[in-house]
């Protein structure tokens, strides 16, 4: 197949181009950031630096594509998320311009990436158990999303499923809950919970300043997806034939507090906690509900914390040590 990933020199965008080209596709790869700063690059993909908010771009992106993966979005960690709302909103131009291209182009095939961000602030201002805590596909309507950046991952969804509808061509769309691994973001404040951490046990450990600076109480709770099960799922979900909105995350909820625990004991460190009251904590308690994956696919994700972020830790240490 001809596949185009949107988003490519991004952190899932990398592992997923990767993924394509073993499986023997030949991928046009595009993304907004200078091709030397994308996270992962192969010489193999077509490669293309464009800013696919502009509408010329995504129809020269899409022109002889089989599939579309749209990965492509302003985002970050919560401190980016809740700091700009507008350049999150802004990225509406991608999936709208995308499907449009989908429609005059007859590409057949479009994967867009949504978000747990979707759900409803007033269903997770509480901190509940897992299973209490997990977060339904039904659960998005009535909408309430979070912030800028939920909504316009909401929006997206929407025009998806009425351009797919209308003009018919398959669609897939995937809400991811918190994705993490190795080759990703871990500084400069758009990194998300885990790298943060990693990267602020490390700073630690090899600076002897033993304390470690934590954004709330450390009690919020998250689910975290390590990247594999991400681009498996993907996969699986092209292999079957349900086109509705599906969570794609792990269901093995943590408060922020555990997450430091798990990564003091692969350091093999305990640190003084600073708990910073001000900074942006999101949602107080966020789970994935897998009920629907696991019936559908038969299949939920299944990399477990401790092991993701041994592998996770190990790579960003690779990346600081050297600076101490």
């Amino acid at each position: 197949m001809s596949i185009c990933v949107a988003g490519a020199g991004g952190f899932i965008g990398g592992y997923l181009v990767k993924d394509l080209l073993a499986q023997g596709h030949s991928v046009r790869a595009i993304d907004i950031k200078p091709f030397e700063e994308w996270y992962q690059r192969f010489d193999s993909a077509e490669n293309v630096v464009a800013n696919l908010e502009l509408k010329d771009a995504c129809y020269a992106a899409a022109k002889g594509m089989d599939r579309i993966y749209n990965l492509a979005c302003n985002m970050g960690g919560m401190g980016f998320i809740q700091n700009n709302h507008a350049l999150c909103m802004q990225s509406v131009l991608i999936q709208s311009h995308m499907v449009m291209a989908c429609r005059d182009q007859n590409v057949p095939e479009i994967l867009y990436s949504s978000s747990a961000c979707i759900y409803p602030e007033h269903i997770q201002e509480e901190i509940k158990d897992s299973a209490a805590q997990g977060l339904k596909e039904a659960d998005a309507y009535p909408a309430n999303p979070q912030d800028g950046y939920g909504w316009e991952k909401l929006f997206s969804e929407i025009i998806t499923h009425y351009f797919a509808k209308d003009y018919n061509f398959k669609q897939r769309v995937c809400r991811f809950h918190n994705v993490y691994g190795p080759d990703g973001t871990f500084e400069g404040g758009r990194e998300k919970a885990p790298a943060a951490i990693c990267r602020k046990v490390i700073h630690a450990k090899l600076s002897g300043e033993h304390t470690i600076d934590i954004w709330g109480d450390g009690q919020q709770t998250r689910s975290f997806m390590y990247i594999d099960d991400c681009i498996t799922g993907m996969d699986k979900l092209w292999a079957s034939d349900f086109d509705e909105p599906i969570n794609l995350g792990s269901d093995e909820m943590v408060s922020i507090n555990q997450l430091v625990d798990i990564v003091e004991g692969i350091a093999d460190i305990k640190l003084e906690r600073n708990y910073q009251l001000d900074k942006p904590q999101g949602v107080r308690g966020r789970n994935s509900d897998n009920t629907l994956i696991e019936e559908v696919l038969g299949w939920k994700p299944s990399v477990k914390l401790q092991e993701g972020l041994e592998k996770t830790y190990a790579w960003i240490y690779e990346q600081m040590k050297d600076r101490y």
